[in-house]
């Protein structure tokens, strides 16, 4: 009877886990308890705070629990969902759950407000990777808005407006207020006007308007308006009676915009079908009437609008013929608009930068400018104009020397009509 085989077994000294290896337990009552306490030691010396927060990065893991962290700057405590500050269960307890190092603690001035900003600005400059988790905590407490006191809900949309006036984070951030009932009772509404008058304070309308189309939330600012109550001429008239019209005007720019993209695509589809010129004036004149657009943004939008409906030709010499041919049906649509110096000139303007970015336009720019010049679309002193001091900085030098043969030819012809006429 065979004897079965023995089978081997690992023998020798068993390795210890590492210390950086073995996973930390997420604590995050153990890490309340611990910031609670160091900020109520502070007295509420802001300056002190800083300096606390500073030295206990090295001391706690603020990468791990950098929601908690922010929960309790923020509202003294951390946040269970809806808003309330999180109590210990056992009533016994005597540690502190909460802190009146808080933004919710501080007074309602804007001075105070900034202040505590300075708190946060110290904080993230000396750890930088808590930038994301920043922005991301504030977007969960603007959804929680609606569970906090009217107190508190006014010092958070104030530092609101001064953390985004100071570039600290992006307007993403505010997508928390775009929750339903948020809207839906106002309270988004309510909390954006005054986060919006305390920006601007801070800043510039052009600088709260790049702001918000870089993140694209410009596009976005009508649904802070109850539903049953949302159109645009609501949204101006309450901005307009809160004495912030210059939000209003941002939603106006917004409208004329999209006014525009509609008027461009409708306008393409009559050049496409290729209805007569008398019907596409007199849509342009309706148009131009109804969004209040002038002639200079009205003939750049036409000239865009015919040359995008065409599959041009790569080659250089075929495209001119093309060009030249598509303009002469197109020239009296033009010259129906632009009926002053300054449209014409606009017009001039962005013929030279349209040929500057279209490469195979390049050496048509002059037989362009001169059937318009022929089909009068644009005035001679206009052109002398463009080609001595109002022409744009895009390709320049080429675009004036292929025109100086004839400018100095309008010049002459000039020179000779005086001559007649004495």
């Amino acid at each position: 009877m065979s004897q079965k085989a023995e089978k081997p077994s690992l023998s020798g000294q068993r390795l210890k886990t590492r210390k950086r290896d073995e996973k930390e337990k997420y604590d995050p009552t153990s890490f309340r308890d611990a910031i609670v306490l160091g900020l109520n030691e502070t007295g509420a010396d802001l300056e002190q705070v800083s300096k606390y927060l500073d030295v206990t990065g090295a001391k706690l893991n603020y990468r791990r629990y950098a929601e908690e962290l922010f929960d309790i700057l923020f509202a003294g405590g951390l946040l269970a969902p809806g808003g309330t500050i999180i109590e210990d269960k056992d009533p016994d307890s005597t540690k502190a759950t909460r802190t009146n190092v808080c933004v919710f603690c501080c007074d309602e001035d804007t001075k105070s407000l900034k202040a505590f900003y300075e708190v946060f600005s110290k904080l993230l400059r000396r750890y930088k990777y808590l930038e994301r988790s920043f922005e991301e905590t504030l977007k969960k407490i603007l959804m929680f808005t609606r569970g906090f006191k009217n107190e508190d809900k006014t010092k958070l949309a104030k530092i609101t407006g001064i953390i985004l006036a100071n570039g600290f984070c992006t307007p993403k951030c505010l997508q928390g207020l775009f929750e339903e009932n948020l809207v839906k009772e106002g309270i988004s509404l309510e909390f954006s006007t005054l986060m919006f008058r305390t920006w601007l304070e801070e800043k510039d309308i052009n600088a709260v308007f790049t702001a918000l189309k870089k993140s694209q939330m410009d596009l976005r600012l009508l649904e802070l308006y109850p539903m049953n109550k949302r159109s645009y001429d609501a949204f101006v008239a309450h901005f307009e009676k809160e004495n912030l019209p210059l939000m209003a005007d941002i939603l106006r720019a917004q409208k004329n915009q999209e006014n525009r993209k509609l008027l461009q695509k409708e306008l393409g589809e009559m050049v496409k079908s290729e209805e007569s010129p008398n019907e596409m004036k007199a849509y342009l004149l309706e148009q131009m009437q109804k969004n209040g657009l002038g002639e200079q943004e009205t003939v750049i939008l036409v000239w865009n609008t015919i040359m995008g409906c065409v599959e041009w030709n790569k080659k250089e010499e075929l495209v001119a013929e093309q060009a030249l041919r598509h303009l002469k049906s197109y020239g009296q649509l033009l010259s129906f608009i632009a009926k002053t110096p300054k449209s014409e000139l606009a017009l001039l303007v962005k013929i030279q930068e349209y040929c500057y970015d279209n490469m195979a336009f390049m050496k048509v720019f002059q037989k362009i400018v001169v059937i318009l010049y022929k089909m009068d679309v644009l005035s001679e002193d206009v052109i002398l104009k463009w080609y001595k001091e109002a022409h744009s900085t895009k390709g320049k030098s080429v675009f004036l020397e292929q025109m100086s043969k004839f400018v100095e030819w309008l010049e002459n012809a000039e020179e000779e009509s005086e001559e007649d006429e004495d």
